[in-house]
């Protein structure tokens, strides 16, 4: 075999510089199902040589952008020339295997309009390595990749998982196109992908388990950019928006805008962590009260301090006798259309990724915009939820299987019952982000609560206050209700003129 070789460290991990880099968009069923899209063939982009890097390698993330985002891959080196190979040879024509990271940058992916060329193609985004393995000795079918990042495992599958196995991606290239000496395949990425700030060290390995054998790990390690950016007179500039940021993360959920750095990260975390006002956190005494407290109790304080368009409008309970409290966790879901619920509507979408996701003591809010003339979950999402921990469900739409969603104890709220699918009225758009339900803005980590009167809303910073003041209300009101009880008549009773007050103050205090 011919390979231009050379002393350029870039290229340390690898025969020689690659004459052309050719990768995958979406091999894994993993990614497939985290993107919501099943491909049915393979389909290819180019990433230009001058971007490979060795491990140990340092990749700049240019100044004015926030999303460059790792992806673990299994390369494969070219090792004799190949064109319109057959299934059942084209792992012969493999020389080698390695480490790769697919690094790209999200801010640019609008700009090439599909192409990658920017986006994938920057000096540093294509470290390979650190070692070699002779694909002769190997497995195609029984390769591993892991990615770490800052220790921790981010990404951990199989070639068992491919959509397309390796031989077929080299067997269909090799249709259109001759893949010479050196040539490296970068065979995609399973889920696990996300955005790396600087400071943060991204490390690859491959390995053959059975065969003892492993590539060590591809070190990477992410800088700042410094300097003025992109020149806006020459061409497109970064831009992002909720998707690129969901599809850079790996999820609306998880998508952090405005990251810099993952000292300052780790800063936010832990001042989160600290924050009394955390929505995320709902502490065992405030749930206890708010599980003791009727919610007409709550509305009342929250009315006193100018929320009087906090309950959830429309929907009924499938348990009255059960009580509802948790976080919110948010759903949103958009009038049906064939386009969008083509894009949007299948595989690992929105909905599932919700009820995937969902947290111990978390309600999921779902915005269906109080349309009823379909489902908006059924019983195996419910058993989801109420295996995850889940407090409860409301919907200001309909639920299918509604006997079966009873029947699984999950206290739920609902507009209705319905035995259409969700794709009649609905397409599941997002998750975690600001909703309306049942006439009330839900936001996710709002406090809701439920019970037989209905569900409200109460903002976080906010609870503790209102909960205090309910539960001194509620010790009020028990007491008047004594005092109509021996007979005494409303009248200056309920509320409390300054006699009563005086006597249930005096009362209050003996005890």
């Amino acid at each position: 075999m011919t390979i231009e070789t050379t002393t350029d460290p870039r290229f340390s991990g690898l025969p020689g510089r690659p004459g052309k880099i050719i990768a995958v968009h979406l091999s894994y069923s993993s990614r497939a199902a985290q993107r919501g899209r099943t491909p049915e063939a393979p389909s290819y982009f180019f990433k230009a040589s001058s971007s490979v890097a060795a491990s140990g390698s340092t990749v700049t993330r240019p100044a004015g952008t926030e999303l460059l985002a790792f992806e673990g891959e299994i390369a494969l080196v070219i090792g004799i020339p190949t064109r319109n190979v057959s299934l059942a040879d084209a792992w012969d024509h493999v020389g080698w295997v390695t480490a790769a990271n697919d690094l790209g940058l999200y801010d640019l992916r609008a700009g090439d309009k599909g192409a990658n060329v920017r986006s994938k193609s920057g000096d540093g985004f294509t470290p390979l390595g650190p070692r070699l393995l002779d694909a002769r000795r190997l497995d195609p079918t029984g390769l591993r990749v892991r990615t770490w990042v800052n220790g921790a495992l981010a990404q951990d599958d199989t070639t068992g998982a491919l959509l397309f196995p390796l031989a077929q991606i080299v067997a269909d290239l090799s249709q259109h196109l001759t893949l010479e000496p050196g040539d490296v395949i970068l065979t995609g990425t399973p889920a696990g992908s996300s955005v790396l700030q600087p400071g943060d060290v991204v490390e690859v390995e491959v390995d053959a388990p059975e065969a003892g054998l492993a590539t060590g790990r591809l070190v990477t390690t992410v800088a700042d950019g410094d300097g003025p950016g992109f020149d806006p007179t020459l061409g497109a500039l970064p831009s992002v928006d909720d998707t690129q940021r969901a599809e850079a993360w790996g999820s609306p959920a998880s998508a952090i805008p405005g990251s810099s750095t993952a000292a300052e990260r780790d800063e936010r975390a832990e001042r989160d962590e600290s924050d009394p006002t955390d929505a995320s956190r709902l502490d065992t005494d405030l749930r206890d009260a708010l599980f003791r407290l009727p919610v007409a109790a709550l509305s009342q304080q929250l009315r006193k301090r100018g929320l009087d368009d906090v309950t959830i409008d429309g929907v009924h309970a499938l348990h009255p006798d059960r009580r509802l409290v948790g976080t919110a966790r948010t759903l949103r879901f958009v009038p049906h259309r064939p386009d969008l619920f083509e894009t949007h509507g299948g595989g690992y979408n929105a909905q599932k990724r919700a009820f995937d996701t969902v947290g111990a003591g978390e309600v999921i809010v779902i915005e269906a915009r109080g349309e009823t003339g379909s489902g908006t979950l059924g019983d195996i999402l419910a058993l989801r939820a109420h295996a995850r921990g889940a407090a409860g469900i409301v919907t200001d739409g309909g639920v299918r299987d509604v006997d079966a969603v009873r029947a699984v104890g999950l206290p739920v709220y609902a507009a209705g019952a319905h035995p259409a699918v969700l794709g009649r009225k609905h397409v599941p758009w997002d998750h975690d982000v600001t909703i309306a339900c049942g006439g009330t803005t839900v936001q996710p980590g709002d406090i809701v609560v439920g019970d037989a009167d209905g569900v409200l809303v109460i903002p976080p910073p906010l609870v503790r206050e209102v909960v205090e003041a309910a539960l001194a209300q509620e010790e009020e009101d028990a007491w008047i209700a004594a005092r109509v009880a021996e007979g005494h008549p409303i009248e200056g009773l309920f509320p409390l003129d300054a006699t009563w007050r005086a006597r249930y103050e005096a009362e209050r205090t003996q005890r």
